[in-house]
This record gives structure tokens, sequence and C-alpha cells, in this order.
């Protein structure tokens, strides 16, 4: 290296040691490279929950009414259908409580009794059992249809098809709740709860055989599992699933559930929820066998 040069080693590229520190340095500079312009973290920003639900668009608001207008409509004809299957509903309702002594699975009538013995407690588990159902669902629903789009659609399609499962079963299989048998208390209407569906124009447009399977029950769970899929918060998800027991308590306690009508409404959601899952599946891989656009020839221009 010559001394008028030095330290500049790029001056004598001919010598083998200027040669191989200039070498080593370009290796550095192309294996190193520093993200001036934020690009990585707009990357990583790109791929967040909250990103992903922005870049979905929701669906339209008056959509979502006339599905929920629908399943009404739906439940109304049924509904208007209940007085002319009262003994058939009557006999279902003994035959369920009857298999359930018989397999030990029968805490409906204590349960009934305590309650109706303290009519305080009564109004707040019956308050609960009647407005709880509504509120929760419906606000956990239009929370994930505001917020997050991107989980919405398979949540509210397990919804809407737990709904008509059910319905499918209180058409072919109408059950009347322990409330209508013998040695049984209506909790609800003896404690006057706000908005009860047992007394009044509500009792009309309500299907009074229609325990088997709970959607109180369907409803809560769908709720708990939404809620387990919109955030990590344990605190959040432990509500979701107390909402879900005190939900099975009050159904129960209340004289409006049998234990196999709580089964029955989780297990019509597990039905569901496989279901569009499945669905989605195979719409996916219909999507991803479809026609495909064939690779460029080698050499070809980009778009020829």
């Amino acid at each position: 290296m010559c001394s008028r040069c030095w330290p500049n080693a790029a001056c004598c590229p001919g010598r083998p040691e200027t040669a191989g520190a200039a070498a080593k340095i370009e290796s550095l500079s192309t294996a190193v490279s520093i993200d001036t312009t934020g690009t990585a973290a707009a990357a990583a920003l790109a791929r967040s929950p909250l990103a992903e639900s922005q870049a979905i668009r929701r669906s339209r608001w008056w959509v979502e009414a006339l599905a929920i207008a629908w399943l009404c409509w739906i439940y109304d004809g049924i509904t208007d259908l209940a007085p002319l299957r009262v003994h058939a509903a009557l006999a279902h309702g003994s035959g369920l409580l009857n298999l359930e002594r018989s397999l030990g699975i029968d805490p409906e009538h204590a349960l009934d009794r305590w309650l109706a013995g303290h009519p305080s407690l009564g109004l707040l588990v019956s308050d609960y059992y009647d407005n709880a159902h509504f509120i929760v669902t419906l606000g956990v629903l239009g929370f994930l249809w505001w917020r997050r789009a991107d989980i919405y659609r398979p949540l509210r399609n397990a919804l809407v098809l737990v709904n008509l499962l059910a319905f499918v079963v209180f058409w072919l299989y109408p059950v009347a709740p322990p409330r209508m048998l013998s040695g049984f208390v209506d909790v609800v209407a003896s404690t006057g709860a706000i908005g009860s569906w047992h007394t009044g124009a509500l009792a009309s447009a309500a299907n009074q055989y229609a325990a088997m399977p709970s959607l109180h029950m369907a409803w809560a769970g769908w709720s708990a599992l939404a809620i387990w899929k919109l955030t990590g918060n344990r605190w959040l998800r432990g509500a979701g699933l107390a909402h879900v027991c005190i939900t099975a308590i009050a159904v129960l306690s209340t004289g409006n559930h049998y234990v196999l009508d709580v089964l029955g409404g989780l297990l019509a959601l597990a039905v569901s929820v496989l279901l569009v899952k499945a669905l989605e599946g195979l719409r996916a891989r219909m999507r991803e066998g479809g026609p495909q656009r064939p690779a460029p020839l080698p050499g070809a221009l980009p778009g020829a």
C-alpha cells in the first residue's frame, strides 16, 4: 500500500490485502440493511387483527336486520302452531323428566322449590334469565359487526344456524318446560320479573313449548365463544364463561328447562360451529382449485 493514500486502501486495488478488505466491506454492506423508511413496521401493522378487520368491509346493516327479521318470522310461524301441540308437548316434557330421574340427573325440582322460597333472589335470577339472553348476545353480535368484520361472518352464520336447528326441533318435537308440570313453580311469573315472556302481552308472542334445545344456553355458549375469539383478556373470557354458568343455573332453577335441554342447546351450538367451519373449508378449497393463470414462458416480459 502506498504511503500517499493511507488510510484509503481503495487507491491500491491491485494489492491482495486491499482486494480482500474491499470484499469483506462489500459483503457486510449487503448483509446488513437498516430500514429507515419504516417499511417493516408498516408490514407488521398491516398483519395485525385490527388492520385485517379494517381491510374487510362490514356487511350492510339492513342485510343483518333482514336476517334477524327472517328468523323472527320463522319463529312466529312455529309459535302459531304451538297451541295445537299442547298434549304432545306435555307428554314430551314428562318423558324427559322421567328419563333424567332414571339417569340421576334431575336437579330441576329441588332448584325450583329452593328459588321459589327466596323471592328477592328469585326476582334477580328471573330478570337475568329474561334480559341477559338478549342483551349479551345482541351486544356481542353488534360489537363484532362494528369492530371485527374479520371474524364476524362465521360467528354470525353459526348463530343463525343454531337457531334454525332449534326451530326444526321445536317443529318436530315440542317440549313443555318443567314449570308447566305438576310440582313446579313458575318463578319468573310469580316474581313479576321485568320483560317476562310468561305473562301479559309478551306471553302470546313466545313459544311456550320450545324447551328443547335451550336457546338460552346456545346463545350464552355462542357469546362465550365469540368473546374468546375476540380478545385474549382473561377477565373478559372469564366473564363469558361465567355468563354460561349463570344462565345454566337460571334456566334450571326458574323451571324453564331440563338438564337435557341445557345439553341439547350446547350440542346444537357445537354442531352449528362445526358445520360452518366445514363449509368455509370447502369454499376455500374450491377457490384454490379454480382456474389459475398459467406461468409465463422463460424470457417473456412481465404481463405478456
